[in-house]
């Protein structure tokens, strides 16, 4: 691993990423998987610096990230294949090794229990410490027709019927590789 980072001071580098896309991985019973997130935020809560992900209820990540509570974000560097990111993002880890099929490889993460991305530049440890359903009802028209309209059913990969789940990961580790 590589030299460890204050994360605040690198948020320059890593709300970009995000918006661009960044690979989340949780793992759970065995069982390691990544999806790319391109929703998400750095902050500090609770005295703590956290990473505020979003996860559709009827995500496989979701199932993961409820059995241990931690995951890693992995922050792709310049020369990173773009189309891993489409692919982590458009089929389930559910029946297949995702990280395997991408060509990805694990490492032992520092502090959590979930493997972090050997291909990412920059790696967020993180641990759940608080989880929160949206809310439909409090969001408006254009929200919900954009971003959940209800042609999609929740068990499809595309789902868009399904709500998501904030999850506050306090950051416990930050790091370049």
């Amino acid at each position: 691993m590589g030299e460890k980072i204050d994360v605040l001071e690198h948020a320059g580098e890593i709300l970009p990423a995000v918006n661009k896309g960044v690979l989340l991985t949780s793992a759970a019973n065995g069982k390691a998987n990544t999806m790319t997130i391109s929703w998400g935020m750095l902050g500090v809560e609770w005295a703590r610096p956290v990473f505020v992900t979003f996860v559709r209820e009827g995500r496989f990540t979701r199932t993961l990230l409820d059995e241990t509570g931690e995951f890693t974000i992995g922050i792709p560097g310049e020369g990173f294949d773009r189309k891993i990111l489409g692919r982590a993002g458009s089929v389930t880890g559910r029946d297949i090794d995702k990280i395997a099929e991408l060509g990805l490889h694990t490492v032992k993460s520092q502090v959590v229990s979930v493997p972090a991305i050997a291909e990412a530049v920059i790696t967020l440890e993180c641990r759940v410490v608080y989880r929160q359903p949206q809310d439909r009802n409090a969001l408006p028209a254009g929200i919900l027709d954009r971003f959940y309209p209800q042609d999609v059913p929740s068990t499809n990969c595309d789902a868009n019927r399904d709500m998501h789940i904030a999850y506050y990961g306090e950051v416990v580790a930050a790091y370049t590789m």
